[in-house]
């Protein structure tokens, strides 16, 4: 019998009667990634959960836990979601009629107990396994019942997701409350025939952690429960369990689980969630307690103040006693600061060795029967390198940067420690370089990326994340906790199936492989430069067009989730907007925001009438900002989500937010009555007339056959009609006259078909106002190699740039490879080395390598740039190396980082990589002689995540995303 829980999400389908055999069913399936259990029309030898109206009833015994009878009514909801027929729920002793479901947990129900020692059920594969389940369609259960679905449980959790798998299974997705998804509505729900097994799941605790939940989640909360309390949190506790999560670090900047309300507490351990807090807040204490009145005074430092922390620990664990938690050890300094310079690692082992004592006379003398945790947060994980360690038993959960990079990882040695090791991982973030709390800006390939790294790494018992005020994480909350289940279910090869899957679950298959596109591409330009680190200059308004086309590719999927958003059924519309259009909107405002400001400053200092109309489109984009989160705060499902989006995005000029949005300053300038021609070109921020220099466009090359552009625009009010005129008929502007009232964009291309071999020197003249420009350039048209016998790539504008997916040749070393992971990196996809536990070597020697075939027309010295992500050296014994070689050259070793390299606020080398989302290294290398070279990128290290490749050759110019890929024969077949 196979499972889908750690190993893959299968199906054992033991047909009964096999009355599957040859039959092709193909609907909606509604799982993600799971094997389908439901169809929506009759069939022989499958369990009928609903027809015509008639539902089996659901069957409970009074016996089972509180959180397992509470399921099955949300069970028998969610099938009334779908069908509008209600069933039955029984807690009798007998069944309730011909046909039941019987909802059980091992070891809690007699009926189950008799199935399985009668035979009827195998139960095997789930007992005394940790959050397994069962489903299953047994015919001749107990006399006078025919057939029977039970959905059993190895324990309170295993039983509760197996209710809750059917429900998703039917049609009910986890998020049908907290995004207003809208279910397909059914007659006829029936249960294939078979078993079908969940679990146990690779990571033993999963969960998020509610935080920087003010403005937003904390005004949505009073609005709408009063304030944080079991109102709020019932629906965050279902949320966890219908996406398998079990795990929960409550809301803290202004609050305090346990105390704002006394039901969370209990509530959440009748759920089934098990509570805990955050990685500063040790002790199941809420910081904010400590300052509050009627708790302990004085400082919040145990060198002075230690028996008042004792007593507040204390209470802390009397009041959680009889609930399931994990109890987080250590100390930080008040208010999540580090501790004092003074503080040593000797008084902290101490804190650690005090508060399991107090948790050993509070809890159980056998104080490693207890789950802890000791969070490695920041500076905390300083204090373990320098040798601090606490008990076997405890969990070492390791931390990211705050950005999704992981600091550090188990090493062989420490995976053998009893308690185990886990991550704490980041999808929002208050503190530098700069907060950012908006909007999901984190790639789902990024997160599978380094949480593969912690699963490979034996990191498997917490998993937790911060996500902020919860929406608008929904998307990558659920692959979180989906991955955690079950990493194996999603490998390199599938998990990009995950977004179509999820998009097909909410929305249908009409249109999810578009939906899929959208959310990739969205997340991918935020992660790429999140909305609150943008400025006027972030991507370059003169070179590569780069500027334009992220304009381009923000309003080519906004278009596309526009158009979606019409041909959906109404019922769809809310969910939609939240999921799909409001982030890919929003995001594509403030980044056309930015960007029209920053044309306005350009155009302001080159005199052009138009960079007023640039002023007041600024004014127009952050007046519709605010009108989008109006729409979502005031008018979405009729007001529900009253201000999740309060969170200030605008005008961040440090980590604190700004109070307020702030438009970004634009200049507008005094614009004269007459006409003035005006010129501006591709490459140059310089206007003509009026620059000290002439001007002079890019190249053009036979290879890219790129086209530059020439501007001609107004420096007066009265339009005026210009004039193109070329030295050659090989120079083609289009238009090449016309009239200008602001401005005019003159596309400038070369018909190759007449440009003569070599470098050819040509010019436009633009006339218009009694004013003459003449702008130089030159087509450069090689003789050897052509577009059509090219091998690889070739130089052309000063480089040659390479997506790293895009290798010519591969050297693998046994099973140590390079391979790609889609869509990683701010504009394509990454390689990487597989496994990830590969151990270091010094190439050439049993290291793999990826070869880049290129034509270079230079020689001399060149700069390669190896563009990575910003992963870090979460390895403690080595840094992060990679090597880099011209043809027959050695090898030449780039350290990325050294060991022992420290993340931190303020240490710049870090913070310039994670605002770029990428890391730069670059090596030099000698050129002997013009022709084919080979550029061989080597491991050394695992780890190394390699998104782009640039030679420069001498041309390349400032962006950000960096030169465009230079033209290769893509016929030219790897090797």
């Amino acid at each position: 019998m196979q499972a889908f829980g750690r190993t893959t999400f299968q199906t054992v389908l033991r047909t009964l009667g096999g009355v599957l055999g040859g039959m092709t069913l193909a609907l909606t399936a509604y799982g993600v990634g799971q094997p389908r259990l439901i169809e929506f029309a009759p069939l022989g030898g499958g369990f009928e959960l609903v027809r015509a109206g008639k539902c089996a009833p659901l069957w409970a015994e009074p016996g089972d836990y509180q959180g397992v009878l509470r399921v099955v009514m949300d069970l028998a909801t969610d099938i009334e979601r779908v069908t509008r027929s209600r069933p039955i729920v029984s807690h009798e002793a007998r069944p309730p009629g011909s046909n039941v479901v019987l909802v059980a947990t091992l070891g809690r129900s007699g009926a189950l107990d008799r199935l399985a020692l009668a035979g009827k059920l195998d139960t095997g594969s789930i007992a005394g396994k940790w959050e397994a389940f069962v489903i299953a369609v047994v015919s001749d259960p107990w006399p006078g019942v025919a057939k029977a679905l039970v959905i059993a449980g190895s324990d309170k959790r295993g039983t509760i997701y197996g209710a809750y798998e059917l429900s998703e299974q039917i049609g009910v997705s986890p998020w049908y409350w907290w995004a207003d998804v809208a279910p397909d509505q059914h007659d006829t729900l029936v249960v294939r025939p078979g078993t079908y097994i969940g679990g146990p799941p690779a990571v033993r605790y999963r969960g998020v952690f509610l935080n920087d939940e003010a403005p937003a989640l904390s005004g949505w909360a009073r609005e709408k429960f009063g304030g944080f309390n079991h109102r709020f949190y019932t629906n965050v506790f279902e949320l966890l369990l219908r996406l398998k999560g079990n795990l929960l670090w409550p809301a803290m900047w202004n609050n305090s689980f346990a105390t704002d309300d006394p039901a969370n507490a209990r509530l959440a351990d009748e759920y089934g969630i098990v509570m805990g807090t955050s990685h500063h807040e040790p002790m199941m204490r809420a910081w904010k307690e400590w300052t509050w009145a009627g708790h302990p005074k004085g400082s919040w430092d145990y060198a002075k103040n230690a028996p008042a922390l004792r007593a507040f620990w204390t209470e802390g664990l009397r009041r959680n006693r009889a609930f399931e938690k994990i109890i987080t050890l250590g100390m930080r300094g008040d208010g999540d600061e580090p501790m004092s310079e003074t503080q040593s690692v000797a008084l902290l082992e101490r804190i650690v060795a005090d508060q399991r004592a107090i948790i050993a006379g509070e809890l159980d003398p056998a104080v490693e029967r207890v789950p802890q945790v000791w969070a490695l947060y920041k500076e905390v994980q300083g204090y373990y390198e320098k040798g601090m360690r606490v008990p076997d038993d405890v969990t070492l959960l390791w931390c990211d940067d705050n950005w999704g990079h992981l600091r550090r990882l188990p090493t062989p040695d420490e995976r053998s420690r009893a308690g185990g090791a886990g991550v704490y991982y980041h999808f929002d973030y208050v503190g530098g370089p700069r907060s950012y709390k908006w909007l999901n800006t984190t790639p789902l390939p990024k997160i599978w990326e380094q949480m593969h790294l912690a699963d490979q790494s034996g990191a498997h018992r917490i998993w937790i994340v911060n996500v902020g005020d919860l929406k608008p994480m929904e998307f990558p909350i659920e692959f979180f906790l989906t991955f955690a289940w079950s990493p194996d279910r999603w490998p390199r090869e599938r998990f990009p199936d995950f977004t179509r899957l999820w998009a097909e679950r909410e929305f249908g298959a009409a249109h999810a492989a578009e939906i899929a596109q959208i959310i990739a591409r969205y997340t991918k330009y935020n992660g790429r430069r999140k909305p609150e680190l943008l400025e006027p200059d972030t991507y370059s308004l003169v070179h590569y067009r780069e500027a334009e086309t992220v304009l381009a590719d923000w309003r080519a999927i906004t278009t596309m989730a526009e158009g979606i958003q019409r041909s959906l059924p109404a019922a769809l519309h809310d969910a939609f907007f939240q999921l799909v259009l409001h982030p890919a909107k929003a995001s594509a405002l403030v980044n056309e925001l930015y960007i029209t400001v920053g044309r306005n400053r350009l155009h302001a200092a080159q005199g052009r009438a138009g960079a007023n109309t640039l002023a007041s489109r600024a004014r127009e984009l952050f007046k519709a900002d605010a009108e989008l989160s109006h729409e979502y705060n005031h008018r979405l499902a009729g007001g529900k989500w009253n201000h999740l989006m309060d969170q200030t995005h605008i005008g961040y000029t440090s980590w604190r937010e700004p109070r307020s949005n702030t438009m970004p300053a634009v200049l507008e300038i005094e614009v004269p009555e007459p006409a003035r021609m005006g010129l501006a070109i591709e490459g140059s921020t310089s206007s003509w007339p009026g620059a000290e220099t002439n001007p002079v466009l890019p190249d053009f090359d036979a290879f890219n056959q790129p086209k530059r552009y020439v501007e001609i625009f107004n420096r007066g009010r009265t339009p005026f009609v210009f004039t193109a005129e070329t030295s050659a008929p090989w120079i083609r502007p289009h238009p090449d006259a016309g009239q200008v009232r602001e401005e005019q964009r003159v596309e400038v291309s070369i018909d190759w078909s007449r440009v003569p071999p070599g470098t050819n020197e040509g010019s436009i003249t633009f006339r218009a106002t009694g004013t003459a420009v003449t702008v130089r350039l030159r087509a450069v048209h090689p003789s050897h190699p052509t577009r059509d016998s090219l091998e690889g790539f070739v130089e052309a504008d000063g480089y040659v740039s390479m997506e790293a997916v895009h290798f010519t040749a591969r050297g693998d070393a046994g099973a140590v490879r390079w391979e790609p992971v889609e869509d990683l990196g701010r504009t394509l996809s990454s390689m990487t080395v597989f496994p990830v536990t590969a151990r270091s070597v010094m190439p050439p020697h049993d290291a793999p390598w990826l070869e880049y075939r290129m034509f270079l027309f230079t020689t001399g010295t060149v700069e390669v740039e190896a563009l990575l992500a910003p992963s870090l050296n979460y390895a403690p014994d080595r840094g992060v190396r990679l090597a880099l070689s011209f043809d027959d050259e050695p090898p030449r070793v780039v350290t990325v980082l050294p060991k022992g390299y420290v993340v931190d606020d303020g240490v710049r080398d870090w913070e310039e990589s994670v605002k770029d989302a990428v890391r730069k290294v670059r090596s030099t290398h000698q050129i002997a002689r013009p022709g084919y070279h080979a550029l061989r990128v080597w491991m050394v290290d695992p780890g190394v995540v390699l998104q782009k490749l640039v030679v420069n050759t001498g041309g390349v110019r400032p962006s950000y995303l960096g030169p465009p890929e230079s033209f290769r024969r893509a016929a030219y077949a790897v090797r």
